[in-house]
């Protein structure tokens, strides 16, 4: 194991940390002292401190987690799925990845990739089912699907659902009522996005065979260095890195080299969301190695990587350490930035508005929007100014492009299957190179509960690039007037009239075949 370090290329930042260390504020967190972000945050902070010392009092949870496994297995109950949005599915799925155990993390309301998930093997089947009131449309979907896919087979559904949810909540009693095989109570006192050594991190980790005693001990070596009053603090460099860099509101997150899986993809979504709202913040922008932004020297961007040492470009902040630390030394620093940029970094004020949005759509059912126009596989749709004089599917994405100002962002939301759409995400860095600006990429609809806060609430400088898909086969989701399409269409088109209520430009491309359409978007970089 090694403690968090935090490198960085100069010494820009000392004055801020000195500042941070006078006013203690390492240890006023580590205090759980909630008058820090000011009177407005005060209400909300005082319930959402418990993630700063997890490493002692999550240590209960493992017991019975170990139990229920060896239960399981003895079974011969292997496969675990994962139910859970947001912080209960990223920082599993960066556990899991990162030990090299299977967890099937299911965070899509798609119907390909629902499918997948129902078409595993159901005799070896559990799956957790993460939600702190359980009345989050995603999970509850899964659980219904799942419960009536196991009792289609002549499986007790009871004795393979496992929940993870807050003391107290309507999931419990529902849990109960039902005679799920497990509860395991999370810390209430814990936002989703701050919840890796909670229960919501824990149990489907552990269940599907990660060390997870080993990520405690990993944290609570790390936790003094994290919350002293010292110059030498990792998080209180970090935190500056992120909020105190004048002019630059972007942080460009890579993992290279770490042995650390998949850990952009959680500290943006913690990152996003705790900072990106009232109309600052910062916008992290996790990219794969040798990405065109690592090397770019565009004024508001900073380099944040977690990796070992440079292997490409200069980075201006360079972490390194185990992941246990890293989860406690991010959330520090995350909790550090939003008080340097004066907000509550423990809200998501901009979070309901596409979930009310997508609700008032699945009620009213209304028709599509008919397409602007149509080239090949793909409907364009967007507004008139947007699309004015634009008939043919480059020469939209061209007139979008043409938004973006010397500071903004280009954001890619592909509401399609993770796996059979994967090489779309290679439009993130064909994007990143054709602009010269940073481009976010991110799977609908796991990113409403990650960037999505960002793009409504924070800096109005992005412009959105939608991609839906007419899914092959669709999916019932029971006792509901819904189906998984029909759920996936209304978050897109929620989302998607959110943003242009707030003035972002959208262009929303909606590909009549998957596959043929993926392609089609791809040919656009082609010379």
């Amino acid at each position: 194991m090694s403690t968090p370090k935090v490198t960085t290329q100069n010494g820009e930042w000392a004055e801020v940390v000195d500042k941070l260390v006078a006013e203690k504020i390492a240890s006023r967190i580590a205090a759980k002292d909630a008058t820090i972000w000011g009177p407005e945050a005060e209400s909300e902070a005082s319930i959402r401190l418990g993630w700063v010392d997890l490493h002692e009092t999550s240590r209960p949870l493992l017991a019975e987690i170990e139990a229920l496994q060896a239960d399981l297995r003895s079974e011969g109950l292997d496969r675990i799925v994962l139910s859970g949005m947001g912080g209960s599915s990223l920082a599993p799925e960066v556990i899991t990845r990162t030990a090299g155990v299977e967890l099937f993390v299911l965070d899509s309301t798609d119907p390909s990739v629902v499918q997948r998930a129902l078409d595993g093997d159901l005799s070896k089947t559990v799956i957790v089912v993460s939600s702190k009131s359980g009345g989050t449309v995603e999970t509850d979907s899964h659980r219904r699907t799942f419960a009536k896919a196991f009792a289609d087979a002549g499986i007790d559904a009871a004795s393979r659902i496992v929940v993870v949810t807050d003391p107290g909540s309507p999931f419990e009693k529902l849990s109960a009522d039902e005679g799920y095989r497990k509860t395991f109570l999370a810390d209430p006192n814990v936002g989703g996005r701050y919840s890796a050594l909670t229960a919501f991190g824990l149990v489907p980790s552990g269940l599907a065979g990660a060390d997870i005693a080993e990520l405690l001990d990993q944290a609570a070596e790390a936790a003094p260095a994290l919350q002293a009053d010292s110059t030498d603090n990792p998080a209180l460099w970090l935190g500056a890195v992120l909020a105190a860099s004048a002019g630059r509101d972007k942080a460009i997150i890579a993992a290279e080299g770490s042995g650390i899986v998949g850990f952009p993809d959680w500290a943006e979504q913690l990152i996003a969301e705790s900072t990106g709202k009232n109309g600052t913040g910062v916008l992290p922008v996790a990219v794969e190695a040798g990405a065109p932004e690592l090397h770019s020297e565009a004024a508001d961007l900073t380099n944040a990587l977690l990796a070992e040492k440079a292997t490409s470009g200069v980075p201006t902040a360079l972490t390194s350490g185990s992941l246990g630390g890293q989860f406690l030394l991010w959330e520090m620093a995350t909790a550090v930035a939003g008080y340097l940029l004066g907000i509550n970094p423990f809200d998501q004020p901009d979070v309901e508005s596409a979930k009310s949005a997508a609700r008032g759509l699945l009620d009213a059912q209304p028709e599509p929007e008919p397409p602007a126009f149509t080239d090949g596989a793909v409907e364009v749709r967007g507004s008139a100014d947007l699309l004015d004089g634009a008939d043919t599917l480059r020469r939209a994405v061209t007139t979008l492009l043409d938004q973006l100002g010397d500071k903004g962002y280009l954001a890619v939301m592909a509401y399609l299957d993770s796996e059979r759409d994967a090489d779309l995400a290679s439009i993130r860095t064909a994007f990143a190179k054709q602009t010269g600006r940073p481009v976010t990429f991110g799977w609908g609809p796991r990113f409403l509960h990650s960037t999505g806060q960002y793009h409504k609430g924070g800096h109005p400088q992005g412009v959105f690039l939608q991609i839906t898909a007419t899914p092959p086969a669709d999916v019932e989701i029971p006792d509901r007037p819904f189906t998984f399409g029909g759920l996936i269409a209304a978050q897109a088109a929620g989302d998607a009239k959110v943003l242009a209520d707030r003035g972002r430009p959208v262009l929303r491309l909606h590909l009549t075949g998957p596959t043929s359409g993926v392609q089609q978007l791809l040919s656009l970089f082609d010379n």
